[in-house]
């Protein structure tokens, strides 16, 4: 039975059997290693181990993988099939705006419920605010795309985040996770928990809704290639 921990392991493991030098690229990459990364200085601060370019989905009778390099589709392939684990033949390719959507169901909405599906760990706080959410969204959206894709975002950073500090947390209904790890390897115990369940938001939110849909499929917060910080969001009319 997979558990994310477990298929993360075991990806690790099969991944550095077949090609030492992608497992530190692709596994373990770093801010000093990254052949990709031209400032390291200007990464988020804290940050010191690079996002991996995937997150697993993990679904009762299905094991699913985001990618966000498609460089690297045939190299997780054959790191699947050594777990005999099979992708789609055709993957779902995604391409997201961040433009403000014009019109359509999310014209004029003022209010949101965010789903936590998967234990959600944000840094520096313990309750899903919108501003700090966003934060970290930004944050990781903007280092993805700079290792992975077409830069980094072109963005005030400062002023967006004074935008999304005005969207108010309303309701909100949350469990808590406990959960760890033990390192095959070191014996360390790690915590992979978090918080889970839905908080309902009102504001000018409708400039966070692209945001908000990439984080669908990159995840928000920490340990996100585990799976963890799975959202999901529905709209509220009233």
């Amino acid at each position: 039975m997979w558990t994310p921990n477990i298929l993360r392991g075991a990806f690790g493991s099969a991944l550095k059997r077949l090609d030492e030098k992608a497992y530190r690229e692709f596994f373990t990459p770093t801010a000093q290693s990254s052949p990709r990364l031209e400032a390291p200085e200007k990464l988020p601060s804290g940050l010191r181990d690079l996002p991996r370019p995937f997150v697993f989905r993990l679904r009762e009778n299905e094991i699913g993988i985001n990618l966000f390099r498609m460089s690297s589709l045939d190299l997780v392939r054959a790191v699947m099939s050594r777990l005999n684990l099979e992708l789609a033949a055709q993957p779902e390719i995604l391409s997201l705006s961040l433009d403000v959507p014009d019109g359509g169901m999310a014209e004029g909405v003022q209010r949101l419920r965010i789903r936590f599906l998967t234990p959600a760990e944000l840094k520096g706080t313990h309750e899903p605010e919108f501003g700090p959410l966003l934060a970290r969204i930004r944050d990781r959206i903007s280092t993805l795309r700079g290792l992975y894709g077409a830069g980094p975002l072109d963005l005030d950073f400062r002023a967006f985040g004074e935008r999304a500090d005005r969207v108010s947390m309303t309701r909100r209904e949350l469990q808590t996770v406990e959960e760890e790890r033990v390192s095959k390897r070191t014996g360390q115990r790690h915590a992979i928990g978090g918080f889970t369940g839905f908080a309902e938001y009102e504001g000018p939110v409708a400039e966070f809704l692209p945001y908000l849909e990439a984080a669908r499929w990159t995840g928000v917060g920490r340990q996100t290639v585990w799976g963890k910080g799975e959202i999901d969001v529905e709209l509220l009319h009233d």
